[in-house]
């Protein structure tokens, strides 16, 4: 059994001990359970920015293609670096990739005896490579569709195998959020929760089942109303970040 199938199971048995299962018959197969658990991991990844985490990643470019799906868990790009300010050569490599501007300045203030320069000094060259990467390409302009995870590159490349750096957030895989010290409670009682709602669906189809002394009430109605309950406070618990998620800074204005 792999990792990820030993996460999910606890998850499950989590769930049956807290239904009672042992001591009374649960009529969940286990395709409910595991519909449960689907249905409580995308509403954390909907709601929660604990399911985020920042990464990078790179990203080979092709001649005079502009397009490039990117894997499934990407699902925002920040931002694409590049390694020069804007100057492509064949292959990615040779004598233009180097960064020009970066060799001038250590060349003057960095390579000669006491002329070291100052902070002031290395702000106005800071300056002044933002400014030229500004006109000559340095910055990517893109647009990344979330639904097709289409990466589309506004400007054409003109070679081959040139290297930039994508700054991304991306989902947290699903055996990391099952470890997680605060999304692990969650998700397993959300996921209990659902459960309860289609355990009472399905006890409340017949109210009472006849019997010798008068009969047996079902608590279906019970059930539900309880995993109604506890659906509402897990998610009034990430309004508060109680699941770990990162809460919002100050707004000025």
């Amino acid at each position: 059994m792999s990792e990820l199938q030993t996460g999910q199971q606890e998850v499950f048995d989590y769930v049956k001990n807290n239904l009672g299962e042992g001591m009374i018959d649960v009529e969940l197969d286990p395709k409910h359970y595991e519909t449960a658990l689907e249905r409580a991991v995308n509403k954390y990844r909907q709601r929660s920015s604990n399911a985020v985490e920042e990464s990078y990643a790179f990203l080979t470019l092709k001649k005079d293609q502009n397009k490039y799906i990117l894997p499934d868990e990407v699902i925002n790009v920040r931002k694409l670096f590049r390694r020069t300010v804007g100057s492509r050569t064949e292959g990615g490599q040779g004598g233009t990739l180097f960064e020009p501007f970066n060799l001038a300045y250590t060349n003057t203030y960095l390579l000669r005896a006491g002329a070291t320069g100052g902070l002031a000094t290395y702000y106005a060259f800071a300056s002044y490579q933002e400014l030229v990467g500004k006109l000559f390409g340095s910055f990517i302009q893109f647009h990344f569709d979330v639904a097709t995870k289409t990466l589309t590159i506004t400007q054409r490349p003109r070679a081959d195998d040139e290297t930039v750096l994508m700054h991304t957030d991306n989902y947290r895989p699903d055996i990391t959020l099952f470890k997680d010290i605060y999304s692990k409670p969650w998700i397993r009682d959300y996921t209990l929760a659902v459960c309860k709602i289609m355990l009472g669906e399905a006890r409340s189809k017949f109210g009472q089942i006849a019997g010798p002394q008068g009969g047996t009430t079902l608590n279906g109605a019970d059930l539900k109303n309880q995993g109604q309950a506890e659906m509402e406070r897990l998610e009034e618990d990430i309004n508060k970040f109680a699941d770990g998620g990162t809460p919002h800074s100050f707004v000025i204005g």
